[in-house]
């Protein structure tokens, strides 16, 4: 779960990271007393969307010269203006894709005085089974792109879970980021806390781009993107009160709500499998037969009727479905469970669309029996192969 950057800095500032003070708006007519409660005279608007990329993204309605999502305001007039041209516009960033994301929240922030921009995330370090911190004296920048032109100013330090951050690591980081005087001091109390807030909270992800040192040698928190472990959300009613489905595809809601993992893709061919691993296959052979998949659905090994026919109305939702495969391989689940979902998602929908239909494993021929005799056109296919060209074939 992904939550908006004033959210995350709430988040992190609960745990004693320097913050700046800010407020975050949904209406033009906040925006002035917002300011005002500000220090100033400098100001930050901020648009607030679950994408990065914002300060160089493009508001579509604004044309290619207009400023990006982050604005700097030299007058709370100047933000007032800016609020008015950002709010309820498009913005386009290179994580947005060119459907972009409406911004619906700006966050006004109090200016800083900024020395020094650098990169600070902490995640899972796969490799080492253990939350590593990944950090960069090039921050403010499109890292992706410090990893391919200069991966060596990218350096990781990992964290061992029994002692957590120790005065070692905090030396490595500092030594990392160049840090001296009062912001390695600062490095010493901020780098644990951003430690404890990765593990007590149950993130998946913490990015700082930037964490700046400022003129009078301290660090603070300019940005931060955080997201959460959906498998932990249970433990944290607090963070799950965060969630903005505002930001969120309206197909990947309603799955979550049967536990289902769909993610909404470009494609024409709607897909419902079982098992990630076999998705992601259903998902390479169509591309290699010419087409795209417009979802990855995996509806799991214990998977019932309803939640079988929830999947199949969730597909049957997306207008950009030209045909549907439904891959199935009954170990836990059985074959003859999916051919009754189906054939009662169908009833119940209608089906509009090519269907094809491959089974495999436990219960296959009562499956296929039953799709067989529903009286429904359903195309059947004898392995994955057979299934992915007959239904780019009937996509066409």
């Amino acid at each position: 779960m992904n939550i908006h950057e004033y959210q995350a800095k709430q988040v992190l500032k609960g745990f004693g990271a320097p913050v700046a003070a800010g407020v975050a708006v949904t209406s033009v007519d906040q925006v002035e007393a917002a300011a005002r409660s500000l220090p100033g005279p400098l100001y930050v608007v901020k648009s607030q969307i679950h994408a990065g990329g914002r300060g160089k993204g493009k508001f579509r309605e604004l044309g290619p010269d207009a400023k990006g999502g982050v604005r700097l305001a030299f007058s709370v007039e100047e933000a007032v203006t800016h609020a008015k041209e950002m709010l309820g516009n498009t913005l386009v960033t290179a994580q947005t894709g060119d459907a972009g994301k409406q911004v619906n929240r700006l966050y006004i922030e109090d200016g800083a005085d900024i020395e020094r921009e650098l990169y600070c995330s902490l995640l899972v370090d796969r490799q080492y089974g253990r939350i590593a911190f990944v950090v960069s004296t090039e921050g403010g920048m499109d890292i992706e792109a410090v990893a391919h032109d200069t991966p060596d100013k990218i350096q990781t330090i990992v964290i061992d879970p029994a002692t957590g951050v120790t005065d070692a690591d905090v030396g490595k980081i500092n030594a990392a980021l160049a840090l001296t005087g009062d912001a390695a001091a600062d490095g010493k109390t901020l780098f644990p806390i951003l430690y404890k807030a990765f593990v007590d909270t149950d993130m998946a992800m913490l990015e700082i781009n930037p964490l700046i040192v400022m003129k009078d040698g301290r660090l603070r928190v300019l940005d931060a993107k955080v997201s959460f472990d959906g498998n932990a959300l249970f433990r944290h009613p607090d963070i799950v009160a965060l969630r903005d489905e505002s930001e969120e595809d309206a197909k990947e809601i309603e799955a979550s709500k049967h536990d289902l993992a769909y993610v909404a893709l470009d494609g024409d061919i709607g897909c419902m499998v079982n098992g990630a691993g076999l998705a992601m296959a259903t998902m390479d052979i169509i591309k290699l037969y010419g087409k795209e998949p417009a979802n990855f659905l995996d509806v799991g090994g214990g998977a019932n009727r309803e939640k079988v026919t929830a999947a199949f109305k969730i597909i049957t939702a997306d207008p950009n479905v030209k045909g549907i495969l439904v891959n199935i391989f009954g170990g836990i689940m059985k074959c003859d469970v999916i051919a009754e979902g189906v054939v009662a998602a169908v009833k119940e929908v209608g089906l509009k669309v090519p269907l094809v239909v491959r089974l495999e494993g436990t219960n296959v021929a009562l499956g296929k029996k039953i799709l067989n005799e529903s009286g429904l056109a359903i195309t059947a296919a004898d392995d994955l192969d057979d299934a992915a060209q007959k239904i780019v074939a009937a996509v066409g």
